[in-house]
């Protein structure tokens, strides 16, 4: 009964953040409850502000794109497969396709606070994953690092910093020459051949 009172909650929440008839920031924890049906005392009961409830809203939303990333991810053959399918995932942001995903609610809104949010849990999320790639890739000698929760952390970083709008503008082109030099740390901080991560910028024909 908890956990569907919980997903009642952040149903309601979700709604209201991509609805786009008002900022996030001005959604009230009153009109989540009347979206969702309930009291507004049964929202305080499970959690403490409206911060809260947009927090789990994010990480949600996060964690179901990163599970079709790892089903997606089964048929892989080596760690370079692996790679290329989280990050073509997250630059073409293929989980990001339903028109109701509060991802794609957030990256439109100019709210700093949800964008910092929203990068935040990306890295929380994202970085568990890369390091036990890297960690097979070290195995395998595919990939070469001495630290790869640090290595991961900065290059979800990066890339999570890199493709967030709000923070870093630019054009199709601009974005194009930004991932070829992305693509030029990878190699580096992992020490892999040239021209490994190069699916990072190869333009579509």
């Amino acid at each position: 009964m908890k956990e569907n009172k919980i997903e009642i909650i952040l149903n309601s929440a979700e709604e209201l953040m991509c609805a786009m008839e008002f900022p996030n920031r001005d959604i009230t924890v009153d009109m989540i409850a009347k979206n969702a049906g309930i009291g507004k005392g049964s929202i305080y009961y499970y959690f403490e502000s409206k911060e809260d409830i947009i927090d789990a809203v994010i990480e949600r939303s996060y964690s179901s794109a990163i599970r079709e990333y790892f089903t997606s991810t089964n048929n892989c053959i080596n760690t370079y497969e692996k790679l290329k399918k989280l990050f073509t995932s997250m630059i073409r942001k293929e989980f990001q396709n339903n028109s109701r995903n509060v991802i794609i609610s957030l990256h439109v809104q100019d709210d700093i606070i949800l964008h910092y949010k929203m990068m935040m849990t990306a890295i929380k999320t994202v970085s568990p994953i890369v390091t036990q790639i890297l960690k097979d890739g070290v195995a395998d000698g595919s990939v070469h690092t001495e630290t790869p929760e640090e290595s991961a952390e900065m290059i979800v970083a990066m890339l999570t910093f890199l493709l967030n709008s709000s923070f870093f503008p630019s054009d199709n082109e601009s974005m194009y020459r930004k991932l070829k030099l992305y693509a030029n740390v990878l190699e580096t901080c992992l020490n892999t051949e040239k021209g490994s991560f190069s699916f990072l910028f190869t333009k579509p024909e």
